[in-house]
């Protein structure tokens, strides 16, 4: 199985807990970024080990390999996937699912993908990736916001041939019973651990995006996800001083005051926010130190979002910059969606 802590029925049982007690024989634990409980910082090596409550072997997805080896799927029957997705190319699960789906084809082993809703379906929204900045957090050509859920994009992924070598795994996917495009889902437990609640998820993506400059984005505090700032803006009505919590050991700007804003309150956002971005880029002490071009560009999926900032370029334009890319990509998905 891969799984973590979002892996739950009935909004208190893990599903590993229900298969053990069924009597299902599970081999072992695949854990994706943050582990199996959840509890890894982002971009933390996470070790393999053993699940004290059932006794069962974790295996590492993000250690010191990103995909079943070949010994490691000798002895299973069937793979089963089971992870919370937040509907965005920049989540590291659907990553970890290429590279499952991957590893089954190449072994020969059926995969089952238990699919779970999209927190923020109604969106698709953003430039599309380049394959040219394609990257553990952007391994497939489309919009930063999707609108699919993994189990949608996993028949995307197996039907557009993205495997290597253009294999095929033997897929299953379980769709959600009752679901549909219009409907809301809040999370039961975090997806990772700087996405606390709703409103997190709601803005993950459009704050993201500052990962890739000098502006932090709430990481060390109790609002991540929620406010962004820096010591490079200017003096405003809000700041807050990151420190090391539960997610983030050691914040950007540890200890250090950052001015910015708090969109904690703001109503849900239905698009990729970038007035934020721009505004901060528009503000900052030095433009020259704004930017982390390479780190930008693998969250962008291309450098010409950069560019079009720092040429001064309006909101409006960028945004008829991405239209062409998501309607053909809209029309390419039309036939993986499950929900209607």
């Amino acid at each position: 199985m891969v799984t973590n802590q979002t892996g739950i029925i009935d909004e208190k049982t893990h599903l590993v807990d229900f298969l053990v007690k069924e009597k299902i024989k599970i081999k072992t634990i695949f854990a994706p970024e943050h582990g199996f409980r959840g509890t890894a910082d982002a971009g933390e090596h996470v070790s393999d080990e053993t699940d004290s409550k059932t006794g069962l072997s974790i295996t590492s997805l993000y250690g010191k390999n990103n995909k079943p080896t070949a010994g490691q799927l000798k002895d299973i029957d069937i793979m089963v996937f089971d992870l919370q997705d937040v509907g965005t190319r920049l989540y590291t699960y659907v990553s970890t699912m290429h590279r499952i789906m991957e590893a089954c084809a190449e072994n020969n082993k059926p995969l089952i993908v238990l699919d779970r809703p999209n927190p923020n379906i109604r969106i698709v929204d953003g430039p599309v990736l380049d394959i040219a900045f394609k990257s553990g957090i952007g391994m497939h050509p489309t919009p930063l916001l999707h609108g699919m859920t993994l189990g949608e994009e996993a028949k995307m992924i197996n039907g557009q041939k993205w495997l290597k070598d253009g294999i095929q795994c033997k897929l299953t996917v379980i769709p959600c019973l009752n679901y549909n495009r219009t409907m809301s889902y809040s999370l039961p437990v975090r997806p990772s651990p700087n996405l606390p609640n709703d409103q997190s998820i709601n803005l993950y993506v459009s704050l993201c995006l500052f990962e890739g400059t000098n502006v932090s984005m709430g990481r060390g505090t109790e609002k991540q996800f929620q406010i962004y700032g820096s010591p490079y803006l200017p003096k405003s009505n809000f700041a807050f001083t990151p420190k090391p919590n539960f997610g983030d050991k050691d914040p950007l700007y540890n200890g250090i005051e950052c001015n910015g804003e708090d969109l904690s309150g703001i109503p849900k956002i239905d698009k990729l926010e970038i007035k934020w971005l721009i505004k901060a880029y528009q503000t900052t002490a030095d433009k020259s130190k704004f930017f982390d071009k390479r780190k930008f560009a693998i969250r962008a999926g291309n450098e010409k979002l950069q560019q079009q900032i720092e040429a001064g370029v309006s909101e409006e334009e960028i945004r008829k910059s991405w239209k062409e890319g998501i309607m053909e990509f809209k029309k390419m998905r039309m036939a993986y969606l499950i929900y209607k």
